[in-house]
């Protein structure tokens, strides 16, 4: 899809939503005004305020008027309830932060409701929009393939996933070189590859050809943009490497990387360590504050000695860190060497408890507000057990890429506490490696949910 239009897009919608919040406050307090103190307007005028900059950061979190998201619907939709979850969190903590008890409640509520209301109405609006330029042909680009071959057939796969924008109008080829039924017709050669694209409103040509192997591409790729036709080349590296590369570009230079890092991206750092902030912030405040008193206080009633456990972990890039438990076990001397097993006799009787309902975690969001973790990540090992998996498993390091978690993939996923095999690892590795690919602010948010729930149902490897 043209990227000047995606553009065009998303600054109208982005208009069109922040818009339609600032109708629906308008409207609703003219509802409620019967209600509403002359006295109170400042507090009203203050949460209209804060209602659009919660937006703007919802917006911003979730990312929802990205290019990527917003050419599909699907896409698009899934985001928009992302940001609105943000939306709400920031509003209810606005509410609770700054105690507004002169604005009504029934009309927080009503503004929450009609807000998001709006967004699905909006996103209906979107749908009529696009069906429309669909059917009049704007946003579907017409596609020929110079190539009847390997990298042609799985060009077309590709493309065919994109049937609501693209449409596949054939190959050229030299007669010569086919050899077999083609599922598209082949509608022309090299030598009259421009005049067929004119003939049928081509877009964009996809070479398969590479120019050193045919030095024709090099004249072809001239005259598709003397005819103003996009022309794209299709590298065949499956010689080189045999799984799903991603390329980027230093300066006019392309760079191909193995795999695809959301938190490369100094923007995405900056949403992960803000979201790091805030969470750890309100942990710290409404539950450590108290919970660290109360639980140091059984703990050194049971056994004497530190209230937390303090011990050296792999951190970032492998960098080694301390990292804050609450003391579970009784001194001991193999404590930094020896992985906690089932039925572990070092474990004391608070120790049980808080490692069953994964209490002696807590403190490591001290870790997360000092920027030694974050909430959500690989967990992190003991040093002698980062040197020993390095040795055995190949991509074990790459988790390292990440800062720690208190939670991550493989905890939800059923691979938390003692790793008793090598499979085991390697499962656990995989699902950090899944995360570092995939992360995002929802998945973040998703993993945590998920933890505070095992939290509570209760989970079979937390001993």
């Amino acid at each position: 899809m043209n990227p000047r239009f995606l553009r065009q897009v998303r600054t109208l919608f982005f208009s069109i939503d922040l818009i339609s919040f600032n109708i629906v406050f308008i409207i609703t307090k003219l509802w409620f005004s019967n209600r509403i103190f002359s006295a109170a307007d400042s507090h009203y005028e203050r949460l209209w305020f804060f209602i659009n900059m919660a937006w703007f950061i919802g917006a911003f979190f979730s990312n929802v008027y990205h290019d990527k998201y917003i050419s599909k619907l699907k896409t698009f939709f899934k985001k928009t309830l992302q940001a609105y979850v943000y939306f709400m969190l920031f509003a209810v903590l606005y509410l609770f932060f700054y105690k507004q008890v002169n604005i009504s409640r029934l009309f927080v509520i009503n503004i929450l409701l009609f807000n998001l209301s709006a967004l699905i109405l909006n996103r209906f609006l979107y749908l009529v929009i696009f069906r429309y330029l669909r059917i009049k042909k704007y946003l579907i680009r017409k596609v020929l393939i110079i190539g009847y071959n390997e990298l042609a057939k799985k060009l077309v796969g590709q493309l065919e996933m994109q049937t609501n924008s693209t449409e596949i109008v054939g190959f050229c080829e030299d007669e010569k070189n086919i050899n077999e039924l083609s599922h598209y017709p082949i509608i022309g050669t090299y030598n009259n590859l421009i005049e067929i694209s004119k003939l049928y409103n081509i877009n964009d040509i996809y070479s398969t050809i590479a120019p050193e192997n045919d030095s024709r591409i090099y004249k072809l790729m001239l005259e598709a943009d003397q005819a103003c036709i996009h022309f794209k080349l299709v590298p065949d590296l499956n010689l080189f490497v045999r799984k799903t590369i991603h390329l980027d570009y230093l300066g006019e230079m392309p760079i191909l990387s193995l795999r695809k890092e959301p938190l490369e991206d100094v923007s995405n750092r900056i949403r992960k360590r803000l979201y790091d902030l805030v969470v750890s912030i309100l942990v710290t405040i409404l539950i450590l504050s108290w919970m660290i008193p109360l639980i140091g206080l059984l703990i050194w009633l049971e056994s004497r000695g530190p209230v937390f456990f303090i011990q050296k972990r792999s951190g970032r890039n492998n960098k080694p860190f301390n990292c804050i438990k609450f003391r579970s076990m009784g001194i001991s001397k193999d404590a930094h060497t020896k992985q906690v097993v089932k039925d572990d006799k070092r474990i004391t009787r608070v120790g049980k408890f808080l490692r069953k309902t994964n209490l002696d975690e807590f403190p490591q969001f001290l870790n997360v507000l000092v920027s030694q973790m974050s909430v959500v990540g690989p967990r992190p090992h003991m040093l002698k057990h980062t040197e020993d998996y390095s040795k055995l498993l190949d991509q074990y390091m790459v988790r390292q890429f990440l800062k720690p978690g208190i939670t991550g993939s493989a905890q939800v996923n059923g691979y938390r506490g003692e790793t008793r095999t090598l499979d085991q690892m390697q499962s656990r590795v995989e699902n950090d490696l899944w995360y570092l690919e995939n992360w995002s602010l929802w998945l973040d948010t998703k993993l945590i949910l998920i933890t505070a729930f095992n939290m509570i149902r209760g989970e079979k490897n937390a001993y």
